[in-house]
């Protein structure tokens, strides 16, 4: 994992994952985007607010901002949101995803995110962003090691589906 301060659109808000090639464009636009997001989040009960942005192949961004309601339980991150959004417009194959909240150090996706991640971008790499901009780069293999994935059942259909 690398690690990147400064504000998104400073030079050196952004890093390639070492060994990745560098994706600086990509990484600002996706950070922008999640940032973007992240002011529409309803979070009235926990008032912590969170922006995801997600992208494939074909360079579109998908965004989502989470949305609590009074039942927690039935709260949706954005994370899965950015993810579902895609999912819903034909991509089945993420490659990078930003995760943009307003804390002072950054914050990891939650486990049933990590999970829908993976299912739709097992390499994909992640940056996860503070609100000054101060940013930790990891990919969702890394942070989700051993994952359950559609081969461990019993018959499990083509990926894509």
């Amino acid at each position: 994992m690398s690690r990147a301060r400064g504000r998104e659109g400073d030079s050196g808000a952004v890093a390639a994952i070492p060994g990745s090639p560098p994706d600086a464009g990509r990484w600002e636009a996706l950070i922008a985007a999640a940032r973007s997001a992240m002011e529409a989040a309803y979070a009235p009960y926990s008032g912590f607010r969170v922006g995801a942005a997600t992208v494939a192949a074909a360079s579109r961004i998908y965004t989502g901002a989470n949305v609590e309601v009074s039942s927690y339980g039935l709260t949706l991150c954005a994370e899965r949101l950015a993810v579902f959004s895609a999912v819903h417009h034909g991509e089945r194959a993420l490659t990078h995803l930003a995760l943009v909240t307003e804390t002072a150090r950054p914050v990891s996706p939650c486990g049933a995110c990590r999970q829908v991640i993976h299912e739709f971008g097992p390499d994909a790499e992640i940056a996860l962003v503070t609100r000054d901009g101060e940013a930790r780069y990891t990919r969702i293999r890394d942070i989700l090691p051993d994952a359950f994935d559609p081969s461990v059942l019993p018959r499990h259909p083509v990926r894509g589906g």
